[in-house]
């Protein structure tokens, strides 16, 4: 009988020395027992435990993290600069399991690597996440993002609503993508950078990947502003599409509706709303040095000098099977319906066009000019190549052309078929009529 009361207070003794230690709200973070977050508490203790940020975690629950302001939360991950040593990354995997972490604040400390994972390593990997009424207000900082400040991993399936303000490579979701993948992500937020390198998801794309991915929203910065990407070096964005206004006001440059400076890939994407800076201004990009094809923009164009409906200046790039449809004015020289300025000896520009009639412009330096009636025709773009099997689509007399990333049916390109689109095609059949 006395081993027996030995025994039983051993194990009572072990397993209240287990809960004691216990992290979080459970789970050892091994691949098949992650940490389970379920409060506030759980998520800023990650911030606090180092050794555990290459660990598997999973949200189990909506997490409200209001009553952490100013500077008290405890970001995940630190990126400081460059091969600097007390740089440490999120190294493991969080789950957001569809569920939703809200109200996440950040007031400015003057430091890098700001959201809520600070630096997400090269085999960190972000899912399945909601981030709703996001505040960072970070004016002095680099490296500024809803989610994470600087990405090297993957993140795929996250979505952010919220305002984030930060001073240069400032994104809704990301402040610098370096050769990190971004899949089917979007952001429904309003940014501000005071410097450069501010996009609506990703203030600096650096040879990463971006895919399926937007942003809608007011985006405001000084130089290098894109609706959804602020600077694209060397990096590859496809199948994504930005709305909302971008602007750099009269002093700003480098100013597009997608992408503000290209030096990358742009596949598949279209720009809509409006895009005013001074010099260069694009509907879809300001300046480019890299490829753009399949792409389209509608976007309403203002500046000051270098002002094109798609792209502001084709510098060393090349475009091709692209359109634009918005109004393109500027205050100054070089103002063309597709193309402000395309260099003559190193820019390219294929099978491109632009209504003359919607943009009220009848001369670019670079495309086709056509009336609104031919835009809306099919051969006028089957004639110049283009793919309406797998890439393009349209409503002959009707629509202009759609990339067929968007349903079948879908007349105002909202990436859904609804009423809306049965309206809209009701009233071009009476027009017919």
């Amino acid at each position: 009988m006395k081993e027996h009361l030995i025994l039983a207070l051993a194990v009572i003794i072990l397993c209240a020395g287990s809960a004691a230690n216990a992290k979080y709200s459970g789970g050892t973070g091994e691949p098949n027992d992650p940490y389970r977050i379920a409060i506030a508490e759980d998520l800023n203790d990650i911030g606090n435990y180092e050794e555990d940020w290459d660990k598997h975690f999973i949200l189990v629950s909506d997490v409200n993290l209001s009553g952490y302001t100013g500077t008290q939360f405890k970001s995940i991950g630190r990126y400081i600069e460059w091969n600097d040593p007390n740089n440490k990354p999120f190294t493991g995997v969080f789950d957001g399991n569809e569920k939703s972490i809200s109200n996440f604040m950040l007031t400015s400390d003057s430091r890098n690597s700001v959201g809520l994972f600070g630096y997400i390593g090269y085999t960190g990997r972000i899912k399945n996440l909601r981030m709703e009424n996001v505040n960072i207000n970070d004016t002095n900082s680099v490296y500024v993002g809803g989610l994470t400040g600087f990405n090297q991993g993957s993140i795929i399936n996250c979505f952010l609503s919220g305002d984030v303000k930060g001073y240069h490579n400032v994104g809704g979701l990301v402040g610098t993508n370096d050769a990190g993948t971004i899949t089917n992500c979007y952001s429904r937020c309003s940014i501000l950078g005071t410097g450069w390198n501010v996009g609506g998801l990703v203030g600096a794309n650096d040879t990463g990947t971006i895919t399926d991915c937007s942003h809608t929203g007011a985006v405001l910065g000084g130089s290098n502003v894109g609706g959804l990407v602020g600077d694209n070096d060397t990096g590859t964005i496809r199948d994504c599409h930005s709305a909302g206004s971008v602007s750099g006001g009269r002093t700003g440059y480098t100013i597009g509706g997608l992408v503000g400076y290209n030096d990358g890939e742009i596949m598949g994407c279209y720009s809509t709303g409006s895009v005013d800076g001074n010099i260069p201004v694009g509907g879809l990009v300001g300046h480019s040095d890299g490829t753009i094809m399949n792409c389209y923009s509608t976007c309403s164009v203002s500046g000051g000098y270098i002002i094109g409906g798609l792209v502001g200046w084709n510098n060393e790039g090349y475009t091709a099977r692209c359109y634009s449809t918005g109004s393109v004015s500027g205050t100054g020289w070089n103002i063309g319906g597709l193309i402000g300025f395309n260099d003559p000896d190193e820019g390219f520009v294929r099978d491109s066009f632009w209504d003359i009639e919607t943009s009220d412009q009848s001369t670019s330096s670079g495309g086709t000019g056509k009336t609104t009636a031919e835009m809306k025709t099919m051969s006028t773009f089957t004639e110049a190549g283009w793919d309406f099997v797998e890439i393009w689509g349209i409503s002959e007399n009707q629509t202009y052309p759609f990339l067929r990333t968007e349903p079948a049916g879908d007349s105002n390109h909202d990436k859904k078929v609804d009423l809306i689109d049965l309206a809209i095609l009701a009233l071009h059949w009476l027009e017919e009529k």
